[in-house]
């Protein structure tokens, strides 16, 4: 008999979600009905989630109409029980003796329970799952509305659920009053501000095009694909390019309901602020998006995104509007860059000495010494750099942060601070271009999809700055714990690793750390920041494709702290265990591993790794033995670039047939002990070259 099955849509509506939260709430909403339905058994089809920033909505197809009939089944005591206990046994079930089944089981015949439950009709159910999923949703910031109790992103002022055609029942407490289920949703604020009746849908199709027709594009993909696309054909019509990347535009479409594009221009006299002061005023404070010229420039052109639906005469009134509004913005900022030029940046210092940076680690002011005397250190380790350039970009880095420019964009700290030393004031001389693009650069890279720094003085400032902030705070005490990290550690940890990974980067982490503490004026390294930045190392290496247990066999020596090493050894025993060499390689190391293993556990020791050849009575013996004799030693220390490190691999890869041959020819366990003691220390000398050159036991399969 075919299972009945109907559709589900919940909607819910309030005042506008902050752009940042809506894809994780729809997501959310979706997540959470699909655990609820599966905890109550529920079957369901394809399910859909929207969100636009006043409806999230969720739309299931094909949810059972109720729950599947089940038996539930409870143990009771034995058959030979005393009476009292098999009379309460019945009490707790409500069944009679005769009802109790008798089943053999590995303990002995007890009497079972089993008792038959219906399904419940799913309609029954939804009011305590909509109600419960709504009480716990999980938004990073809510807050109590009015005088109710209930928590909510933004007041709530509708939920709508309709299932199998038809209005649900129910209603949420909000610990005030109540708020019951409904079955209108509204479109547009100004452009559809009417009710939009939802019994009768009967497809997520059909419900994204009730709200489209209302104009509301409900659907946050479409949004920005509409954005998107519309941006580019305005672009393509001016002869530029857009700017604003992907993440810019997702924000901007999380703003409106009835994305309508327009293009604006910024006015002559502004275009020569630096570019970046542009950018942030249209993009982060305006929410426009940017435009470039074929030649990489920023465009004076722009376009802003209305939410509200084309109309000519009202179009160049909001045209007008947003450009009024960008001009005051941009005299401002015009001010501030005209005002801070009149100082050369260095006398900005000596403010930054009232800035606290944190307890127990000094004014920001002391920062800047501490970067200052850390970039010299670090600068000899990258190749190309400038020391002087280096500690003076160092020492500079935080000037702009008492910057008036900076105090309206910090988004440009760093950036401006750049620009402020190429010119330090008014037709006077700046710092040099090399300490100018340090300290512009000092800050990246500030995420996964921005670039380390291009310059050796900026990589040596940015690993400086990254490091002092690393020892510093562990130093206090303030490290993460958990999910929690507040100072963005782990941010600064894998900004560290990429700088050295991809700018190939030799530096010897334990001693700039220590000199970073001796900055600090504290006794030594935080015990917890090695394994720390080791296991973001971890994961940065599997999030590139390394699998775990190569990553773990890589990282065997805990001596070397020679990151970059660390990182091309993984590479290179990844690419040699792909080969077929290294594949049979590994078969004979685990057989050697094993026996040696089973052997000291037998014996009660650790063989030792050597032999004499003497004893040998095969071959296969003297093959090993001279092949593994022939593997320098400590040659995985002196291997530091890519091709010495595969090359040491590929020598490793030598001993694959004379391993092989010997188990084949040989018995390990003779019955002379002094022979066996003699196969198992040749067995122990392959054991240790090959630990020499990465922790092969760490390897899996």
């Amino acid at each position: 008999m075919t299972e009945a099955r109907a559709d589900l849509l919940v909607e819910l509506i309030q005042e506008e979600i902050p752009a940042r939260m809506q894809a994780r709430a729809a997501a959310d909403l979706l997540r959470m009905f699909t655990e609820r339905f599966s905890a109550a058994s529920l079957t369901h089809g394809q399910m859909n989630s929207f969100v636009a920033p006043r409806h999230l909505a969720l739309y299931v197809e094909g949810l059972a109409v109720r729950q599947p009939d089940s038996i539930v089944e409870k143990r009771g005591p034995r058959v030979d029980a005393p009476q009292q206990a098999i009379d309460g046994f019945l009490k707790s079930t409500g069944l009679a003796r005769e009802d109790l089944v008798t089943e053999e089981t590995p303990k002995g015949t007890f009497l079972f329970a089993r008792t038959e439950m219906k399904g419940a009709p799913t309609r029954d159910l939804l009011a305590a799952m909509v109600t419960s999923i709504l009480t716990e949703f999980p938004w990073p910031k809510s807050q109590r509305w009015g005088a109710t109790r209930f928590r909510w992103v933004r007041p709530l002022h509708r939920i709508n659920v309709i299932f199998d055609g038809a209005g649900l029942a129910g209603c949420l407490d909000l610990g005030g009053e109540m708020l019951a289920f409904t079955t209108a949703s509204t479109g547009h604020y100004f452009e559809a501000p009417d009710d939009l009746d939802l019994v009768g849908i009967d497809s997520a199709a059909a419900y994204g095009a009730l709200l489209g027709g209302a104009h509301v594009v409900v659907d946050q993909a479409a949004r920005i694909t509409a954005i998107r696309s519309g941006a580019e054909k305005i672009a393509a019509g001016l002869r530029c390019r857009l700017r604003t990347n992907a993440a810019k535009i997702s924000e901007v479409a999380g703003l409106v309901e009835q994305p309508h594009l327009l293009s604006g221009r910024i006015e002559d006299r502004f275009m020569q602020l630096p570019g970046e002061v542009l950018q942030s005023s249209i993009e982060t404070h305006q929410k426009y998006i940017t435009l470039e010229a074929a030649d990489g420039t920023l465009s004076p052109h722009f376009i802003v995104v209305s939410n509200r639906k084309a109309d000519a005469k009202r179009d160049v009134v909001i045209i007008a509007g947003n450009q009024r509004v960008l001009r005051a913005r941009l005299v401002d900022a015009e001010f501030f860059w005209q005002e801070d030029g009149k100082t050369p940046l260095a006398d900005f210092l000596p403010q930054l000495a009232k800035i606290t940076f944190y307890e127990g680690l000094g004014t920001v002011y002391d920062k800047a010494v501490r970067l200052q005397k850390l970039a010299a250190d670090i600068a000899p380790f990258v190749a190309a750099a400038d020391g002087r350039a280096a500690a003076r970009a160092g020492l500079l880095a935080k000037a702009d942060l008492v910057t008036g420019m900076v105090g309206e964009f910090p988004e440009l700290q760093g950036i401006m601070g750049g620009y402020y030393a190429a010119r330090t004031a008014f037709d006077g001389p700046g710092e040099d271009a090399a300490v100018a693009t340090a300290i512009s650069d000092h800050y990246r890279p500030q995420g996964p999809d921005d670039a380390v720094p291009a310059t050796p003085e900026a990589l040596v400032v940015a690993l400086a700055d990254k490091i002092d902030t690393l020892v510093g705070f562990f130093g206090v005490g303030a490290k993460p714990t958990g999910s929690k990290d507040p100072f963005a550690l782990r941010r600064a940890a894998l900004g560290v690793i990429r700088i050295l990974i991809e700018s190939k980067t030799r530096l010897p982490v334990t001693r700039i750390f220590q000199a970073a503490a001796g900055h600090h004026g504290f006794d030594g390294v935080n015990a917890d920041l090695d394994p720390f930045m080791r296991e973001r190392l971890r994961v940065s290496l599997r999030e590139g494709g390394i699998a775990h247990d190569i990553v773990a066999a890589a990282f065997g020596d805990d001596s070397i702290d020679d990151f970059l090493l660390l990182a091309d050894r993984a590479a290179a025993l990844a690419a040699f265990i792909d080969t077929e060499t290294g594949a049979g390689l590994m078969a004979g190391w685990r057989r050697a591993a094993s026996i040696l293993k089973s052997e000291e556990s037998k014996d009660k020791q650790v063989f030792s790794p050597k032999t004499d050849p003497s004893l040998f009575s095969n071959d296969a013996e003297a093959k090993l033995f001279d092949t593994t004799k022939d593997l320098a030693d400590g040659a995985a220390a002196t291997a530091q670039e890519p091709e010495d490190l595969m090359a040491l691999m590929q020598s490793l890869g030598e001993l694959r047939v004379p391993i092989d041959q010997f188990f084949d020819q040989v018995v390990v366990n003779d019955d002379n002990p002094r022979v066996r003691e003699n196969r198992l220390g040749l067995l122990a000398l392959v054991r240790a070259k090959m630990l020499g050159v990465a922790d092969f036991s760490k390897l899996e399969g």
